[in-house]
């Protein structure tokens, strides 16, 4: 059975700093990724990508994080972290974990369908 668990939002002050886990089982995922709800949007279909990364090593991140934001697989397996730092109000959000575990789905690309498996999401609120 595949879970995935994300842990580590909060409430902050815009300039500050948060770190984002993710932990999923039931595979060995080639890909991982945050993404996040869109302001005003409350659909599952309505969610942007933030950063991803892959079992080539492939990484993309949003352009409005990049620079800020840094995703890395842990080292304990199917970890995930993302370091935000000089966070904005406008990153509030909720933020959810994704995975799969087919590289040619879901390598290099921000499509929600390539991600089979997320988590409930944990929130990220940033005060101005």
């Amino acid at each position: 059975q595949v879970h995935v668990q994300e842990s580590g939002g909060g409430s902050v002050q815009a300039g500050r700093s948060l770190r984002l886990s993710c932990v999923a089982s039931g595979y060995d995922f080639s890909c991982m990724g945050w993404f996040r709800q869109i302001p005003g949007k409350e659909r599952e279909e309505d969610r942007e990508g933030v950063a991803t990364i892959d079992s080539n090593g492939r990484i993309m991140y949003k352009d409005s994080v990049k620079g800020r934001f840094t995703i890395s697989r842990g080292s304990a397996r199917n970890t995930l972290i993302l370091e935000m730092n000089n966070l904005k109000p406008e990153d509030s959000s909720m933020y959810y974990c994704a995975a799969d575990n087919w590289l040619p789905r879901c390598e290099g690309t921000w499509d929600l369908a390539a991600y089979n498996y997320w988590g409930q999401g944990t929130q990220v609120t940033v005060s101005s």
